[in-house]
């Protein structure tokens, strides 16, 4: 695809317009309070996008970048809805606006596991063996 000369002049005043912007250093402590804080918003405002969003893992891996891990395509739709209010706060608080964001699916949180009463008291007792014993005395109904 060619790109038109008006295009390359758009593209070249938005790099200017950004070069002149502050880029000062943030921390990812930073960023994990801002995302705890519009979580705890979530949770009371919209909770249908809390549920989606809640599971997003953000960390900060290189000066400027951010990575965003997401379990599904459903749930970054969602995120995408409140993301650009999010990044454009975070970018005014840091004073940093050459924050650039990386998507990437993660596949590793995908699988959720359901606990069910005999598996917690399986896990339980690999920490206490003496549950066991309890358990053969009291006949425990884990059903």
């Amino acid at each position: 695809m060619n790109k038109t000369e008006t295009e390359v002049v758009k593209e070249d005043i938005l790099s200017q317009k950004t070069e002149d912007l502050p880029k000062n250093h943030f921390t990812d402590t930073d960023l994990q309070a801002e995302w705890n804080l519009l979580l705890k918003q979530l949770q009371n405002k919209n909770v249908f996008v809390f549920n989606a969003v809640k599971g997003f893992k953000l960390t900060k891996t290189a000066e400027n970048t951010i990575q965003v891990l997401y379990p599904s395509d459903s749930a970054k739709t969602e995120f995408d809805k409140i993301s650009g209010e999010f990044f454009n706060h975070f970018k005014t608080k840091v004073h940093n606006y050459s924050i650039e964001i990386e998507y990437k699916r993660d596949f590793e949180n995908l699988k959720v596991e359901v606990l069910t009463k005999r598996k917690i008291y399986e896990k339980f007792i690999e920490k206490n063996p003496l549950l066991k014993d309890l358990d053969d005395l009291m006949r425990f109904d884990l059903t």
